[in-house]
C-alpha cells in the first residue's frame, strides 16, 4: 500500500463532527506519550503532520487524519491518551465517555490499534483498555512501539510479558517510528482492511 496524500481533517468530540462518507476508520488508543503520533507520522511518511507533544494529556479530542492510498481512502483516528495523572478525574471521565461511545458505536471502524511500549509491561490502564475492547468484540491489534530502544535479542522476552499481562494469545506487532521496524507489517495489516472488496464485506 502506498500513501499518496495525508492531511489533518478535524478534531471531533461527538458524532455530529465525524465524517459521513463511510470510509474505513482505524483508531489508535494508548497511554499518553506512548508514541501514537510518531507512529502515524512514520506510517504516512510525514515528519510532523500528527503533532507530538512534550505535555502528556494535551490531545483532548479524536483527531481525524484523511489518508489517500493507492487502494482506497481511509481515516486514521488518534484518540486522547489515557492514564495521565495530572488530568482531573472529571476530565478523564469526560474523555472516557466519548472515546468509548465512538469505539463501541462507530460503524466504519475496521480496526483499533492499541499502542503499548515494548520496553515496559502494560499498565493497569493498558490492560483495562484491552479487556474493554475485547468485551466489545472490537477488532484490535496490539502494537509494541519504541522497539529501537530494546536490543533485538530481548524482543521475545518483552513481547511475552506484554502477552501475559494482557492475557492475549497473539503476539504484538513490534514497531519503531524512529527506525521503521515493523512498518511493512503494519502497512500489510491496514492494506487488508481498507481494500474496497474487504470493506464491502463488512457493510
Amino acid at each position: 500500500m502506498q500513501i499518496k496524500e495525508a492531511s489533518f481533517l478535524r478534531g471531533a468530540v461527538g458524532p455530529s463532527q465525524y465524517p459521513d462518507d463511510g470510509f474505513p476508520e482505524i483508531a489508535l488508543v494508548g497511554r499518553s506519550n506512548v508514541g501514537k503520533s510518531s507512529l502515524i507520522n512514520r506510517l504516512i511518511k510525514r515528519k510532523n503532520l500528527a503533532r507530538t507533544s512534550a505535555q502528556p494529556g494535551k490531545t483532548q479530542q479524536l483527531n481525524y487524519y484523511a489518508i489517500q492510498s493507492d487502494l482506497a481512502p481511509f481515516y486514521l483516528v488518534d484518540c486522547p491518551g489515557y492514564g495521565y495523572a495530572r488530568v482531573s478525574r472529571t476530565e478523564k471521565e469526560k474523555w472516557q465517555a466519548f472515546i468509548e461511545k465512538y469505539l463501541a458505536n462507530r460503524v466504519p471502524l475496521v480496526l483499533v490499534l492499541q499502542v503499548v511500549d515494548l520496553r515496559h509491561e502494560p499498565s493497569k490502564d493498558d490492560v483495562a483498555m484491552f479487556n474493554w475492547l475485547i468485551d466489545q468484540d472490537l477488532p484490535v491489534a496490539v502494537v509494541a512501539t519504541k522497539a529501537d530502544k530494546v536490543p533485538k535479542g530481548k524482543w521475545q522476552a518483552h513481547t511475552s510479558k506484554i502477552m501475559r499481562a494482557l492475557g492475549s494469545p497473539k503476539k504484538p506487532l513490534i514497531f519503531s517510528a524512529a527506525s521503521g521496524i515493523g512498518l511493512d507489517q503494519l502497512n500489510a495489516l491496514i492494506e487488508e482492511l481498507v481494500e474496497p472488496e474487504n470493506v464491502e464485506d463488512l457493510e
